[in-house]
């Protein structure tokens, strides 16, 4: 299997990488593998669970109409 090095990790995302493996009860390089398998690779998409994810999201919306007039409202209060 081949192996990679990673030099000069930033000290702020080698402390992120170690907590989030530590969370995760994985090896600091488990951890980064699984990072790059998120990453990287294609995941499979289930399209029922997509389509009643939007469907969720679309009924969480307010769909009230706006119109000009509070339009103009709300870019004049922002400007004072």
């Amino acid at each position: 299997m081949p192996a990679i090095t990673v030099k000069n990790i930033p000290e702020p995302l080698y402390k992120k990488l170690k907590e989030a493996a530590s969370a995760h009860r994985r090896s600091i390089n488990s951890e980064l593998i699984y990072c790059l398998e998120q990453m990287f690779l294609p995941k499979r998409v289930n399209i029922s669970e997509r389509i009643k994810r939007a469907r969720e999201l679309r009924n969480g919306i307010d769909a009230s109409p706006v119109d000009i007039d509070d339009i103009q409202n709300a870019i004049n209060e922002g400007r004072s």
